[in-house]
């Protein structure tokens, strides 16, 4: 399987500490966060990387370079301009080959065992969804599930009235920025900038989007307090 890292965004709420350095490249622990991102992946057998760029895009190239330093390999989109996340992802398509890939916010940080993700999505796309947190308490999108056994594979709709209608049952989560998706959900997807949610959500109206609840450790780096956040979690 490989992964795309998206480190395209210019990392506005971060400022000042990213008007000099690409928010992916601000640390904690001990590490950078796409430093973290690609030790979990490597552990997890994941070692054929795609990473877009825009700002400061030079950066994380050389600093990275090819990944052969790090285990892995790394190809480079990169945009110029960010494309928004489905945009991004349909220029890295011919990166990425036809098998189904893994998608990762650059800016997050888990403890998410990507060991755990299927080798394909029963439908476009497989979403892993989190506990929403204090600044998104409303959450994203609804995951269904029959029984606790289920729980690593639900079925996922948008969280809307008329989804609550029609799956009472649906907890409502956040979508943690880690997707499992097929080169399909991208289909007729022209190049340049695209938002990821309005595909999703017409997958999702047509039954092709599952999910599964990640119950532990999880940080959206949007702030520099979160940072700051994260980096005392992780040297305590």
């Amino acid at each position: 399987m490989r992964a795309m890292i998206l480190a395209a965004g210019l990392g506005t709420r971060m400022r000042p500490l990213t008007d000099h350095t690409p928010k992916p490249l601000l640390r904690a622990g001990g590490d950078s966060l796409i430093g973290h991102h690609i030790r979990h992946l490597r552990e997890a057998g994941i070692t054929e990387l795609v990473i877009n760029t825009a700002w400061l895009g030079e950066q994380l190239e050389h600093a990275l370079g090819d990944g052969r330093a790090l285990g892995v390999s790394i190809q480079w989109s990169h945009e110029g301009t960010p494309l928004e996340t489905a945009g991004g992802i349909r220029r890295a398509l011919p990166l990425l080959g036809d098998e189904p890939f893994l998608v990762v916010n650059g800016d997050i940080w888990t403890d998410y065992d990507f060991r755990r993700l299927p080798r394909a999505p029963q439908g476009d796309a497989h979403l892993v969804l989190v506990d929403n947190p204090a600044h998104h308490p409303e959450g994203d999108f609804l995951l269904f599930c029959n029984s606790a056994a289920l729980a690593r594979d639900g079925k996922v709709l948008d969280n809307t009235a008329g989804s609550r209608a029609l799956m009472p049952a649906g907890l409502p989560l956040t979508f943690s920025g880690i997707g499992l998706y097929r080169p399909a959900l991208f289909a007729g997807l022209a190049d340049g900038e695209a938002k990821l949610a309005p595909l999703l959500r017409r997958a999702m109206d047509e039954g092709r989007v599952s999910g599964e609840h990640h119950t532990g450790l999880w940080f959206d780096i949007g702030t520099p307090q979160r940072l700051a956040d994260l980096d005392q979690l992780l040297t305590r």
